[in-house]
């Protein structure tokens, strides 16, 4: 799992996921009710999910060229409707992926943009102290320049 450390974080897509079951069912409970839904939504899917599953079957088999007889409609529905359960539960859960991974991504580069940042600003200062220093150098090479041209004082014994 791609959640970072905060529980609260881990306990929303915990949610979510737990959320889009009942959301599920009841999608699919429509779609056995509805005629629509279950010949233009459900069965195709689910005749080919059958077809695909046979097929794939049959050739592990060593059955080549058997024709493949088609789902009964009240089975097809059964399937077709379980098959758009786990699709939308797929769906939600990756979107939750694509959420947390575009969180994820949105702290790194807040985060790197904090060290360019504070890099920049380093360099910044650093000039600054460079700046400081060369006219310190330059000062004490002039009062150093200024004790050396003064006369000797001369000495009392």
């Amino acid at each position: 799992m791609v959640v970072g450390a905060f529980p609260i974080a881990k306990l929303l897509y915990l949610g979510v996921r737990q959320l889009g079951k009942p959301v599920a069912n009841r999608i699919k409970a429509g779609a056995r009710r509805s005629e629509f839904f279950k010949n233009y939504i459900c069965l195709p899917p689910a005749q080919a999910y059958h077809w695909i599953e046979m097929k794939t079957k049959m050739r592990i088999m060593g059955f080549r060229g058997s024709t493949i007889k088609p789902l009964n409609e009240e089975a097809a529905a059964e399937l077709g409707a379980e098959l758009l359960g786990e699709a939308i539960i797929f769906i939600i859960g990756g979107g939750c992926m694509v959420l947390e991974y575009s969180r994820q991504a949105a702290n790194s580069r807040r985060k790197e943009e904090e060290l360019a940042q504070t890099i920049n600003s380093l360099q910044t200062q650093l000039g600054e102290l460079a700046l400081a220093t060369e006219t310190l150098d330059a000062q004490i090479r002039e009062v150093n320049r200024l004790l050396l041209s003064l006369p000797a004082a001369p000495s009392t014994k």
